[in-house]
Order: C-alpha cells, then sequence, then structure tokens
C-alpha cells in the first residue's frame, strides 16, 4: 500500500480508516507477535490472507463441524491471530450472522440464475420428518442429493406437506412423477392427492418391520439357549468332578454313587441343549438371510441375469420369501406383537409390486416418445437400461465383490451396444448422447428407499445436539451449503447435478460480501487481585 492515500489503502482492504490507523500504529506492539507476521498482516495481501482465514474458521467450524462461535474464538486465540483480528464473542457473533445471511442470499441467488438455464425434468422426491424439538419437513431430489425442502413446520398434516413443497419448488422447471418416503397417511394424501404422483414405499421401513418381528425374540431365544448349554456343561463339569474326586478317597464298604448314569444323564442334557441352541442360532440366521433377500429381490432387473423382472415375477420371488418368514414365524414360535409386525410388512407388497409397475409403464412411454428404430428400441429397453441400472446399484453396494459382479455384469450386457455393426452405433454423436440421457434417466427413476434423507435428518441432529437450537437462518444457512458446497468424490454439488450447471464456488462468493471484523480492542492491564486478609503496608 506504499505510495497510497490512507483513505485509498482503507478502502483498497475494505476498513475503516480508523481500524487502518490502529493497525499501523499497533504493529509489532505485541511482543508475542512476530514483527514479520505483524508487518504481513499490516499489507493489503496480508489483510487478504486474514479475511480468508478467518471466514473459512467460521465456515468450517459453525457450517460444516456443527461447532460454536466459542470454538472460533478459542481457535483464533490459541492461534494467535486475536492479536489481529477481534476474538470477542460479541465481534465473532456478528461475523457468523452476516455469514449465514451472505450464504443463504447467495444460495437464492444461484437457484434463481440457474434455473432460468435448467431443462425441465421430471423428478421422483424423497420425504420424511424430524424433530429437534419442533417439527422439520425434509424433502430431497435423490438422484443429484439437492434438498428440495428443509423447513419448521407447525404440524406435518398433508395439506402443510404440499404447500412447503410448492413453495420450495415454486420457479424450478421440475415435475414431481415419484414419492419415496414411508407409509404414513399424511405423505401419502400429499403425494398421490395433491400431486398425482406415484407414491414409492420405503424398502427399509419394510425390512425393518420385519427385523421388529424376527430380531428381539431369535436373539433372545440364542441368549437362552447359549445359557442352557453353559449350565448343561457346568452339570457335565461337576459330575465327573465329583467322580474323580471320589475316587481319589478311600472308602468303606457300600455302593458308590451312580457317578457313570449322572454323567450320561449330563452329556444327553448337553446334546439336547446343544441341537436346540443351533436351532436358535439357525433360525437368527435365517431371519436376516430373508431380510437380505427382500432387498435383493426387490429390483426391476433381475441383478443375477440382468433380465427385466416383470411385476408377476416378483410377486413368486416375495411370496416364497414371506412363506419362509411365516414357516420361521412358526418355528420359533413368535409372539402376537411379532406376527402383527409380520403381516405389517407383508401388506406392502401390493405397494412394492405397483412402483415396479409404475416403473415399467414409465420406462416405455419415455423410450417411445423418442421415435426410435424398432432395434433400436429394444436395445434401450433390453439392454443400455439395465447394464446402467445395474451400474447405479453396484455404486450403491457396501461389498466389493459385488461391485465387481454387477459391474462385469453391466459392461458384458454394454459390449454388444459398443460394436461398429451395432445400429446404436450408427446414430450421431448428439443422438447417442441424449440417448444415454434418457436412459440414465430411466433408470434413475426406481427410488426404493428414502435413506438419503434419513441421513440428513442424522446430520440435522447433530448440528441440533451440538446447539441446543437451530434457528430459521442457520438451518436456511446448512441447506445452502449442503446445496451449493459439498462436493462429492467427483468433485460436483447437488446444484450442479440437479440443474446441469456448475454455479461460482460458494465460499469465494461469502470472501466478497462479508467483511473482516475490526481489530482487537486494546486491552487495559487488570488490577491485581487483593488478598483480602493479608494486612496492607503503611
Amino acid at each position: 500500500m506504499a505510495g497510497q492515500s490512507e483513505r485509498a489503502a482503507a478502502a483498497a482492504v475494505g476498513r475503516p480508516r480508523s481500524t487502518l490507523r490502529d493497525w499501523a500504529q499497533t504493529q509489532g506492539a505485541s511482543p508475542e507477535v512476530p514483527t514479520a507476521l505483524a508487518a504481513f498482516c499490516a499489507c493489503e495481501e496480508g489483510v487478504q490472507w486474514l479475511h480468508r482465514l478467518v471466514l473459512a474458521l467460521q465456515f468450517v467450524i459453525t457450517l460444516r463441524a456443527g461447532g460454536g462461535v466459542r470454538l472460533v474464538c478459542e481457535c483464533l486465540e490459541l492461534s494467535g491471530l486475536s492479536a489481529f483480528v477481534g476474538a470477542s464473542y460479541g465481534s465473532q457473533q456478528g461475523l457468523n450472522a452476516a455469514l449465514e445471511q451472505a450464504v443463504v442470499a447467495i444460495a437464492a441467488e444461484q437457484r434463481t440464475a440457474l434455473a432460468a438455464d435448467m431443462a425441465p425434468r421430471a423428478v421422483t422426491v424423497c420425504e420424511d420428518e424430524t424433530f429437534h424439538p419442533a417439527t422439520c419437513l425434509v424433502a430431497l431430489e435423490p438422484v443429484s442429493g439437492f434438498i428440495l425442502l428443509e423447513q419448521y413446520a407447525a404440524d406435518r398434516t398433508a395439506a402443510t406437506w404440499t404447500q412447503a413443497l410448492r413453495d420450495a419448488c415454486a420457479g424450478l422447471p421440475i415435475t414431481i412423477v415419484q414419492g419415496t418416503a414411508d407409509e404414513a397417511s399424511a405423505l401419502r394424501r400429499h403425494i398421490e392427492g395433491d400431486y398425482d404422483a406415484h407414491h414409492s414405499p420405503d424398502l427399509f421401513h419394510l425390512q425393518h418391520e420385519v427385523a421388529k418381528a424376527t430380531g428381539l425374540t431369535l436373539t433372545r431365544a440364542v441368549h437362552a439357549a447359549d445359557a442352557e448349554v453353559a449350565s448343561a456343561e457346568a452339570q457335565l463339569a461337576a459330575a465327573r468332578a465329583a467322580e474323580q474326586a471320589y475316587r481319589a478317597q478311600r472308602h468303606g464298604p457300600g455302593r458308590p454313587p451312580a457317578f457313570a448314569q449322572r454323567i450320561r444323564e449330563a452329556l444327553a442334557t448337553l446334546a439336547r441343549v446343544t441341537v436346540a441352541r443351533d436351532q436358535a442360532q439357525a433360525r437368527q440366521r435365517e431371519a436376516r438371510a430373508l431380510i437380505r433377500a427382500l432387498g435383493e429381490a426387490y429390483h426391476p432387473y433381475d441383478l443375477e441375469r440382468a433380465e427385466a423382472q416383470p411385476p408377476e415375477r416378483l410377486a413368486t420371488r416375495l411370496e416364497g420369501i414371506w412363506q419362509q418368514l411365516a414357516g420361521l414365524a412358526r418355528a420359533a414360535d413368535l409372539p402376537a406383537r411379532a406376527q402383527a409386525h409380520l403381516t405389517k410388512a407383508r401388506r406392502l407388497t401390493t405397494a412394492l409390486l405397483a412402483t415396479v409397475t409404475f416403473f415399467f409403464a414409465t420406462v416405455q412411454q419415455r423410450v417411445e416418445a423418442l421415435s426410435l428404430a424398432p432395434d433400436i428400441e429394444q436395445a434401450v429397453l433390453e439392454q443400455l437400461i439395465p447394464a446402467l441400472y445395474l451400474e447405479r446399484v453396484a455404486a450403491r453396494s457396501t461389498h466389493a465383490e459385488v461391485r465387481t459382479r454387477l459391474r462385469a455384469l453391466s459392461a458384458e450386457v454394454l459390449a454388444p451396444l459398443l460394436k461398429p455393426e451395432h445400429p446404436i452405433q450408427a446414430l450421431d454423436t448428439d443422438t447417442r448422447a441424449h440417448l444415454e440421457q434418457v436412459a440414465g434417466d430411466c433408470a434413475d427413476l426406481f427410488q426404493r428407499s428414502s435413506s438419503a434423507v434419513e441421513g440428513r435428518n442424522g446430520q440435522l441432529s447433530l448440528h441440533h445436539h451440538g446447539r441446543h437450537r437451530l434457528s430459521d437462518r442457520k438451518l436456511a444457512a446448512l441447506t445452502a451449503v449442503h446445496n451449493f458446497h459439498i462436493c462429492r468424490a467427483d468433485g460436483t454439488t447437488a446444484a450442479e447435478r440437479l440443474f446441469g450447471h456448475a454455479p461460482p464456488p460458494l465460499f469465494e462468493q461469502v470472501l466478497a460480501r462479508v467483511p473482516l471484523p475490526p481489530r482487537p480492542r486494546r486491552r487495559r492491564p487488570r488490577r491485581s487481585k487483593v488478598a483480602y486478609l493479608t494486612p496492607l503496608a503503611a
């Protein structure tokens, strides 16, 4: 800033002249601050670095990590930066308020700008409520992960859900064709009645009902069987020890105790309870396997052969699983309450089949709208879309061998389409790209779980536990950070995946809008504490 006037220098760094003058007067005044650092923080580049660092601390600690302003103050104190920027709670609280306001405003501006260039899309929404303790309505688009709605509401009725979602989606060229959620009547009425869309049941809640029916009862049975086995082993050991102790001593005439009979009875008891324990463990393993089988079966395409799985075939597979669960319930003698959970879960079979029917009908409609040649249309329906669906299932799988197998099967199904003689290869590049985009949207249509919104609810709960209360502004700022800042492994934000265009970096825009807080005030020396019982010198 050499050669500039004081007014120009203050305007260049965005600080009042009084603050700039104070920096010049106090530079190097504190013996704890290195002279070189003090000189750097007094120049324009140093102020910009300090500005970025302080805002980064505020952004990460309060909006990403769920911490509070006091942690930012402590970080500034421990790092020594409190010598250059106000580290009091009041100054940092004001900075935090300005940060949140800027984040919310920038997100709203970016949303409007991106929506103007967005192509119309038909989307699915995953919905659920969370409580901390006020009711918070959360809805997101599962493919992009973009949060469409995240706000507090007085209740969770269908009318409240519909009004909130319509307000949240105002200005966005999207059409909601499906809602994935639990079986709450308000959510069903809101999706099916108000939006005239398909309601897709949540597979997690179905599996959870089965787990509630079998988990606790079978676990108790295994624990009881383990206890009986341990007791039988102890009785057998005691009988053998008693025989050894008897034979180790000399005895007079008379008939000895029937040790052999006692040991045989103990062995028979141990064998019986061991078989019972093995049966209890086998039933527990079977129940877990059947719960997994429900998830493995509920797909529009067979994961073993990549063939379409129409509702009739899916119904047969599901009926076989329910029959096995019913037999397991009889063998384990499950109580009436557990049987009720199984019945409730089984009733969702109709909804599962309806979702698969909706999927195939919508896919057929979208592909027919492309007006493709018959052989290309058949390849898209029977090869391209199943292959892309398998690739998406593989990406969500938690087991490496399953991922490898599904990706290999996907590549095998796609291989014929990549040959030069295939009719698809005769299409121009733009047509093939559009075809792939439509096929990908079709593969993304099948959404069987609202786990994404469940995970978001968990994140909000952690923020609430850390702060004890989330204001409307804080909640809106957290939503904006999720949509416009957090990136996946491919470097894309949720906004970019939904709108198709990358917005400017959120944090860089925050830097341009939120000023650096003022310098710390000069601290007066504290008076030493006087001992009340120590006499003063005359």
